[in-house]
């Protein structure tokens, strides 16, 4: 059975600081809000896990290689990593001091048998043991949406933690700017507490304590071998276009309308990890 959080964010910071053992001991756990598909496991592999490895690449290389270190020794911490699709992308891009976390152990048997750098973790006790600061990036490829508001704040004030000084973090979320799938996106799952924008992942970016906070959206068409991602591009830009038009008609500067919408930030490079 599921233990609820604290409701404060005060008291959630606490009770997963407290969380954190002496080293090399046992973590005891809290369990998170969601209730069939919690954040820090992969939810959005195909059936066929393997096919994923080609189709995620893709996917990742169009939409987050841009916003990742060039230098290929940054270390980086993928969470909900799942079969480890972006822990491959990384390992094939070059980068070699990459590693993946999952509470799943089945997803995370995929990835080790790839030979991986993938292990089985729950998110807040990992990162309580990781806030000296020793990550360059961290990047979860589930959505934020899977935590609540108030876990979502203290997850991604652990992450500036975990960061160096000058690191950055890499999210994303359900947009609910756009306006023919944001409600659907929020109702079709009881795990999806919320939907952002362009300027609540800011929010809740700046409350985390992050600055230089560069929200852009998410590519669906970027398999340019298929004939028909020209279509969906196509339509999907025409749409787009439309939504954009139709904001501006109501007063409304919203340039971001996209069914994801992600954000890079940065901790802020003179401050000292706690």
């Amino acid at each position: 059975m599921s233990k609820s959080f604290p409701s404060s964010v005060t008291a959630l910071h606490e009770a997963v600081s407290a969380s954190t053992g002496a080293a090399g001991s046992a973590v005891p756990t809290s369990k998170l809000a969601a209730r069939l598909e919690p954040f820090d496991s992969y939810w959005q592999a195909p059936a066929d896990v393997e096919a994923g490895y080609k189709s995620f690449s893709a996917y990742y290389r169009a939409n987050y290689l841009p916003h990742i270190p060039a230098n290929r020794d940054a270390k980086i911490l993928v969470v909900s990593c799942g079969p480890g699709y972006l822990v491959d992308l990384l390992a094939q891009s070059g980068y070699r001091r990459v590693v993946g976390i999952d509470s799943d152990a089945a997803k995370v048997e995929h990835a080790r048998r790839r030979n991986l750098p993938c292990e089985v973790a729950e998110v807040f006790p990992y990162l309580a043991q990781h806030q000296s600061g020793e990550f360059d990036c961290i990047i979860p490829e589930q959505e934020l949406n899977h935590l609540t508001l108030e876990e979502t704040i203290v997850f991604l004030q652990s992450c500036r933690n975990a960061l160096r000084p000058g690191g950055s973090v890499i999210v994303y979320a359900m947009n609910g700017a756009n306006p023919l799938v944001g409600s659907e996106n929020l109702a079709h799952n009881i795990d999806h507490f919320y939907n952002l924008t362009e300027y609540s992942i800011g929010q809740v970016l700046q409350l985390a304590g992050f600055e230089r906070i560069r929200p852009f959206a998410l590519k669906l068409y970027v398999f340019w071998t298929n004939p028909l991602n020209y279509v969906g591009l196509i339509v999907t830009g025409v749409l787009e276009a439309a939504m954009k038009v139709i904001f501006r008609l109501y007063g409304k500067k919203v340039t971001i309308v996209s069914k994801k919408i992600a954000a890079v930030a940065m901790r802020p490079p003179a401050e000292t990890p706690n």
